[in-house]
């Protein structure tokens, strides 16, 4: 029988926090990341410390980036068909973003790229002028 002063039965009810689904399971809240898909990266820490790669894959809710090439595992794949046997197959693991910096943007390209060649336009039209 349960008493009205015992530990177990009198906690507080835990309360539901609305936006951090999953925290259990080590994800997060997805963050805005600094580094997109396409950008060229140059990796800060770990086996691959000072290598560069362009960014295949962004998981903001994990944080994390997978970079072409870089940090590959062999990973064993079970056999699809019957005669078939299974084999060893050779992909690129995910890294922390805080592991990684910005080289270059493609973004960050094609804006500079546009403002050159508007900057070239409006020399044209005062040389004309």
């Amino acid at each position: 029988m349960r008493h009205k002063n015992d530990i177990r039965f009198n906690r507080p009810k835990a309360r539901k926090v609305r936006g951090k689904k999953n925290r259990a399971h080590g994800a997060t809240r997805p963050i805005k990341m600094k580094v997109k898909k396409g950008d060229t990266v140059k990796i800060l820490s770990g086996k691959e410390k000072g290598k560069q790669g362009e960014v295949t894959l962004v998981m903001p809710k994990t944080r994390k980036v997978v970079i072409d090439g870089l940090n590959i595992a062999k990973r064993s794949l079970r056999s699809s068909a019957r005669g078939q046997s299974g084999r060893i197959v050779e992909r690129p693991m995910p890294l922390d973003a805080s592991n990684v910096a910005v080289i270059s943007s493609k973004k960050k390209e094609k804006t500079v790229k546009a403002k050159e060649v508007k900057a070239e336009e409006k020399s044209e039209e005062n040389k004309d002028a």
